[in-house]
């Protein structure tokens, strides 16, 4: 039982995680457009979009795990 509430809490961890990620690349988007090196420019945009990326694609991932871990837990139920 234990290591099932522990799971939970790990995904919601790992996804909160995500979420901060998500909105520091956000921020660092927002950031890059008041550069004027060209060249800061172009390497502060495109980390910051594979920040966005990367944090993006692990939220979906765990919150896709979850829900199919509760779908799974929900028919075993039954």
């Amino acid at each position: 039982m234990m290591s099932v509430i522990f799971w939970w809490v790990r995904q919601v961890v790992l996804i909160l995680i995500g979420v901060f990620f998500l909105v520091f690349g956000i921020q660092l988007l927002i950031a890059a457009y008041q550069l004027k090196d060209p060249f800061s420019f172009l390497m502060t945009f495109f980390a910051s979009n594979f920040i966005i990326l990367i944090s993006g694609t692990l939220i979906i991932g765990f919150a896709y795990r979850m829900i199919s871990a509760y779908r799974q837990s929900k028919n075993k139920d039954n």
